[in-house]
């Protein structure tokens, strides 16, 4: 039995990850239906997979934020509290994750056997460089896009597809929250 993996990214209008602007999280765009949503999303028992270079930016950015930044959403939190597993060769445990191991070898024979052996889903949030190889790989089921309504040409940085193969994509579902913010579904198929 195979469980399902979800690559789980947010994105510009632009196709970029980030920003070097002061536009903030989420690009500013939050909003309370948007932020319902991603609890949701987060609330089912599942195990996050993240890439060392995500890790260290979620790490990084949670210890130097004050307590009441946006980054403490209840759906952050709750992905927090959910079992984690690091692919890494050059981190080591113990990691600042309440519930994460840190596991080092390929990322496609790691993700791989974890289908196989996993009884909840898989969701890695980010982890850009992890997913694109995993994709190529044929191991992602759902590609989850969150569009914010920007368009960050001169400040945008990590292009979510950067590198990436060429896929034909089937869109299984889209939603709009706020008025604003849309979020696409989809299932990636590997072009010859």
């Amino acid at each position: 039995m195979s469980t399902t993996y979800t690559f789980d990214i947010f994105s510009s209008l632009d196709g970029f990850g980030a920003t070097s602007g002061d536009w903030g999280g989420y690009w500013g765009k939050q909003g309370p239906e948007l932020l319902d949503h991603r609890l949701g999303l987060y609330t089912p028992d599942q195990r996050v997979v993240l890439g060392a270079t995500t890790y260290r930016e979620f790490a990084e950015m949670i210890a130097t934020l004050p307590a009441d930044a946006d980054v403490f959403d209840p759906w952050v939190t709750r992905m927090r509290q959910l079992p984690a597993t690091v692919i890494s060769g050059s981190l080591s445990a113990p990691l600042d994750w309440p519930d994460a191991e840190v596991v080092s070898g390929d990322a496609v024979e790691i993700v791989t056997r974890m289908k196989q052996e996993s009884d909840v889903p898989l969701r890695s949030h980010g982890s850009l460089q992890l997913n694109m190889a995993l994709l190529k790989a044929g191991l992602v089921d759902v590609v989850q896009v969150t569009m914010f309504p920007v368009i960050t040409g001169r400040t945008g940085q990590a292009p979510i597809f950067g590198g990436a193969d060429d896929f034909d994509l089937e869109l299984i579902g889209s939603t709009t929250f706020d008025g604003r913010t849309l979020e696409l579904t989809y299932r990636p198929t590997l072009r010859g």
